[in-house]
């Protein structure tokens, strides 16, 4: 199970990096021009998938309190909104990103089978409670990185331009075989 969540933490991060990449040759008109996505623009939508994340680490952080990979996660103020945008500059965005991508690969590198199976309890934006096995938290945390990152790719070839495969049979090979 861990090589699995391994595999969706790189295949996360190099998605993201193919995204931003992209995303360096667009404008600043371009890049916060509304384009009728659900939060509006290309960098609204890199800011709330970044805002998800970090509510996510902080809830499993507030957990799994003695993983060394999250005692950082805390330095991030918790977003009060899910449109909330926690960066307005493209590149501090960008930053936050490669360490939010690279702590997501040591949280998965940290964790034990045991944790991804055991159970996490957590509040909602809405204080409501749940309780849900770490494996499907971080299941959901990266099929919403992929839900959003489609809408990106959308966005973007309304530009004429395109990040590449996104694939997850592809990208996962080329991943294996470069490592």
């Amino acid at each position: 199970m861990k090589n699995q969540f391994e595999l969706l933490a790189k295949y996360n991060q190099k998605m993201n990096q193919n995204i931003y990449t992209v995303c360096h040759s667009l404008n600043e008109f371009e890049m916060r021009k509304h384009r009728g996505a659900f939060f509006g623009s290309i960098i609204n939508t890199l800011n709330h998938i970044l805002v998800g994340d970090i509510i996510w680490l902080k809830r499993i952080a507030n957990q799994y309190n003695q993983l060394n990979c999250l005692s950082e996660i805390n330095s991030f103020d918790t977003p009060n909104s899910l449109s909330q945008i926690l960066f307005d500059d493209f590149s501090i965005l960008e930053q936050a990103r490669l360490y939010i991508d690279s702590v997501f690969i040591s949280l998965i590198a940290e964790l034990n089978d045991n944790q991804l199976t055991s159970n996490m309890q957590y509040q909602n934006i809405n204080e409501e409670t749940f309780n849900q096995s770490l494996c499907d938290v971080l299941l959901h945390i990266f099929n919403h990185q992929t839900h959003h990152r489609g809408q990106v790719s959308t966005l973007l070839s309304q530009n004429d331009m395109d990040y590449g495969c996104t694939d997850l049979i592809t990208v996962c090979s080329e991943i294996n075989e470069s490592v």
